[in-house]
């Protein structure tokens, strides 16, 4: 089965940081650019960062310099590294292949407390 589980999200106070994973089965990682995607009630789900297959990063400008993302092809896992946390990182976070998108995952949970 195709799928991706998000894990490692949790309650932060401002300034914090957490440490979120991505881990993918029935296909490998490798090989496809992968990305992390956030949402709040009522709004789309934005994307956050992406990482292509080379491992050259990109970053949404609101969490340049504060989010990095990174993968792991022999453990077949994506990682989002997040720093200077803002009560305005307060989301789910998702990941998914950033082209032919499979089902999402149920992510996982930030909440960033002032």
């Amino acid at each position: 089965q195709v799928q991706v589980v998000e894990s490692g999200g949790g309650l932060a106070q401002a300034g914090g940081s957490l440490r979120l994973s991505c881990a993918a089965s029935g296909f490998t990682i490798a090989g496809r650019a992968m990305s992390w995607y956030r949402q709040v009630p009522g709004k789309e789900r934005d994307l956050v960062a992406t990482i292509n297959n080379g491992g050259v990063p990109w970053y949404a400008d609101s969490v340049k310099g504060r989010f990095t993302i990174s993968r792991d092809n022999h453990e077949n896992t994506v990682y989002l590294y997040m720093n200077s946390l803002k009560p305005e990182d307060t989301a789910a976070y998702y990941c998914n292949r950033r082209f032919e998108t499979i089902p999402w995952g149920q992510g996982t949970q930030v909440t960033v407390s002032s």
